[in-house]
């Protein structure tokens, strides 16, 4: 099968992914990277991981993919699951922290994290993917996909948890030399396969976000890639 656009790294079990995209994040963040950190299930084990391996992140500069238009400390809060797994793991703290304030309604933050965004440059974005194949917040057949004159933007969620949402928009996460994604488990299998399988195309979000300068990864285990060879 031809990959499109990726490179598949296939290893075990989420131990095993987890592993190693904590050691992408350790090494992103001794290089001081501004990282685009990601919410969802999958990434807490790679952000203790992380923390335990390397507790002093205070050359690097954080950023968020996506929110929920929460308070930071809301149990769906995706600055909850960084806070929680890797800053509160940390002795030297990252040199700044842009937190997506969710709390202010996903119009509002939207807009001030775009502001924010506009003379950013991303080194490191790491991603996660749905079993619809979104990525962020970005759901398929959206009209989010077609943004192109905005860095952030609110976004209405297509899965559970049915709240707001602000996400990056495709040129700002496609923008950075490193982008990672992170994948786990059967039930992935299939939005894998149309993700980094099958030709782009607004059904799937994830096949859209790919490095512009740089490369593009996956991180998966053994269910999630069943469908792909290397």
């Amino acid at each position: 099968m031809t990959l499109y656009g990726v490179e598949l790294i296939r290893l075990e079990d989420e131990e095993a992914v987890a592993s190693r995209v904590a050691d992408e994040l350790v090494a992103a963040g001794r290089a001081g990277s501004a990282i685009v950190l990601t919410g969802g299930e999958s990434p807490g084990r790679a952000y203790e991981l992380a923390a335990q391996r390397e507790p002093d992140w205070s050359a690097a500069s954080l950023w968020w993919g996506d929110e929920r238009s929460v308070p930071p400390d809301d149990e769906r809060s995706n600055f909850l699951l960084a806070r929680e797994r890797l800053l509160d793991g940390l002795s030297g703290q990252p040199r700044e922290t842009h937190r997506i304030r969710g709390e202010l309604g996903a119009e509002a933050a939207a807009d001030e994290y775009d502001a924010e965004l506009e003379d950013a440059e991303l080194d490191f974005v790491l991603l996660g993917l749905g079993p619809d194949g979104h990525a962020a917040s970005l759901f398929p057949n959206q009209p989010t996909l077609d943004e192109r004159s905005r860095r952030a933007v609110a976004a209405e969620a297509k899965l559970e948890p049915f709240v707001d949402r602000v996400t990056m928009t495709v040129p700002v996460l496609s923008s950075a030399p490193e982008v990672l994604f992170l994948v786990t488990g059967e039930s992935k299998a299939e939005a894998v396969e149309h993700a980094f399988g099958q030709p782009p195309g607004p059904e799937t979000p994830a096949s859209l976000i790919r490095s512009v300068l740089g490369r593009t990864r996956v991180v998966a285990d053994v269910a999630a890639a069943a469908r792909l060879s290397d």
